[in-house]
């Protein structure tokens, strides 16, 4: 799939000449004429572009690293560096003013956009940019993409699959960065992945992680970001107002954690903030109506799991309390402005939380596969999906529409990981 075409620039604009745009899977180029002739000819092949291997490229401007593709060889590396424009003050393209080209780039399909971003430093500053979704969405172009990480048959290797609304795999995911790890977190923030944190196990040994890694589906390239302040896994975390908040979760000698930190994507930078009143692990996060909601988990002041509801206001900077929550959650999603939440004990009731009104309502879920099969939810086009927790060949997603007529809100979908789904994310871009 490609995208062609030519716009022409009347006179009496501020801009003459006409230009010609094409991008597809395996080129692109562009060419535009102005009033004294040719201003500028590129072609790439992606062959030119990436290759089957990614390193970690040299830190940016913040400190950050960017994980790029190797050069196929010298003389593309040296085509790189010496014919693409890299200044980040020429124009996006020649002969068009900036607001313009930005329209062209951002009707690009998805699927070739991360092509753009090795053509110049000016472009892939735009297409990696909140200004670019911006601009997407204004144009009407804006694709929901869902990321499964799902796991092998031996529960040893797993990966992240792209999954169109219609269920067809869209991408392969550069590698993540970083060795095996679990207890990990994960949030969407601006429409790219973040992944905290988690664990791993080095010589029999457990190593807590402060890391960071942002996945930009844009660029299809993973970027380290600043380090927490602290060290943790099982931990809650959850976008609120543009901020991602990390909470509470266990510590580098397996002490569990009251600390509270949010990371400012402008600054890059995380900043510790009023703790919770109990030390609270295994727990989950959720964002809503611009609060930060903590359900579920242990805490140390509790026999078993906890019902309460811990509630931050960025606004007062303080915390409250809530005593109606769920227990041992396995899986849950935002729905529009209502959680959505499935217990350990009662896998066959989905509970949907209202925060308005601080009730809950149980919809029981229909059996297909097995009975005791365990869930993971994704959502898309505000409808949710179950994934199946387990490897059941007989399992069909489920789909729950809230907005279907009474007695129409439960159906299958063809959309389904190749395994077991460990989590999912919708990223739209």
């Amino acid at each position: 799939m490609g995208l062609s075409g030519a716009w022409a620039m009347s006179e009496g604009k501020s801009t003459s000449g006409n230009l010609n745009f094409h991008i597809g899977l395996t080129n692109l180029s562009y060419s535009a004429v102005g009033e004294s002739g040719p201003i500028s000819v590129k072609r790439f092949k992606e062959s030119d572009m990436f290759s089957d291997s990614f390193q970690l490229d040299t830190p940016t401007a913040k400190g950050g690293s960017v994980l790029v593709p190797k050069a196929v060889n010298a003389k593309t590396k040296s085509f790189l560096i010496s014919e693409v424009d890299d200044d980040y003050h020429s124009p996006i393209l020649p002969g068009l003013p900036d607001d313009v080209s930005k329209h062209c780039l951002a009707l690009v399909p998805r699927s070739d956009v991360p092509v753009m971003g090795a053509v110049s430093k000016r472009w892939r500053s735009f297409v990696k940019s909140k200004e670019f979704i911006t601009v997407r969405k204004l144009a009407g172009m804006l694709e929901e993409w869902l990321y499964v990480l799902t796991v092998d048959a031996e529960g040893k290797e797993s990966h992240w699959e792209v999954l169109d609304c219609f269920g067809h795999k869209r991408q392969e995911l550069v590698p993540m960065p970083w060795p095996a790890k679990t207890g990990f977190g994960v949030v969407v923030l601006n429409g790219k992945l973040m992944v905290l944190a988690g664990y791993s196990i080095s010589d029999g040994n457990a190593l807590v992680s402060s890391d960071v890694y942002q996945y930009d589906s844009c660029l299809n390239s993973w970027r380290k970001l600043a380090n927490m302040n602290v060290a943790r896994y099982d931990f809650g975390c959850a976008e609120v107002n543009g901020m991602t908040y990390a909470v509470g979760g266990c510590g580098m000698d397996g002490e569990s954690l009251s600390s509270v930190e949010v990371y400012d994507p402008e600054a890059d930078k995380w900043t510790m903030i009023e703790s919770l009143r109990r030390p609270r692990w295994g727990c989950f996060a959720s964002g809503f109506e611009g609060k930060l909601y903590i359900m579920g988990g242990r805490s140390t002041f509790t026999i078993g799991n906890s019902r309460f509801i811990d509630v931050y206001s960025p606004d007062s900077h303080t915390w409250s309390q809530m005593k109606n929550g769920c227990v041992m959650v396995t899986a849950h999603a935002v729905l529009g402005k209502k959680l959505c939440c499935m217990e350990w004990k009662n896998q066959r009731r989905l509970a949907i939380y209202n925060p308005t009104d601080n009730s809950w309502k149980m919809v029981p879920v229909p059996v297909t596969g097995s009975s005791s099969i365990g869930f993971r939810f994704g959502s898309l086009d505000g409808k949710l999906l179950l994934f199946s927790a387990e490897e059941d060949p007989g399992y069909h997603t489920l789909l729950y529409d809230p907005n279907a007529a009474p007695g129409s809100e439960w159906q299958t979908s063809e959309i389904k990981p190749v395994g077991p789904c460990l989590c999912s994310f919708t990223i739209e871009a």
